[in-house]
């Protein structure tokens, strides 16, 4: 009987830290995406995952669509799952200096 209560026991701190590992900071993720696409508005400036930065013309909030104008006259369709963050130029400027320093070989 010790042999099975230990084996719950190990079975259930195993699935314990999965769960923290794994599964806490999926659902962490998912839920500030859904903040994000909830807290989208028309004029805001975004960026798709395939890079193109746009402001958004219209949102149809029960088809999960944005209409994007990604240059004068030009407006796209996207599904509001392609959309990756709210464009920051600043914060660009920052994360490329970032990935630059990193990728520099070590000067001797």
């Amino acid at each position: 009987m010790q042999e099975f209560a230990l084996l719950a026991f190990i079975m259930a701190l195993a699935l314990g830290a999965y769960w923290a590992m794994v599964i806490f900071p999926k659902q962490r993720t998912f839920e500030k995406r859904q903040r994000y696409i909830r807290n989208l508005s028309v004029g805001s400036e975004v960026i798709t995952y395939g890079g193109i930065i746009g402001k958004i013309v219209s949102i149809d909030a029960d088809e999960g669509i944005v209409h994007v104008e990604i240059a004068d006259g030009i407006i796209v369709r996207l599904v509001t799952a392609a959309l990756v963050q709210a464009y920051d130029p600043e914060t660009l400027k920052q994360d490329m200096r970032l990935t630059t320093n990193e990728e520099r070989p070590p000067e001797q």
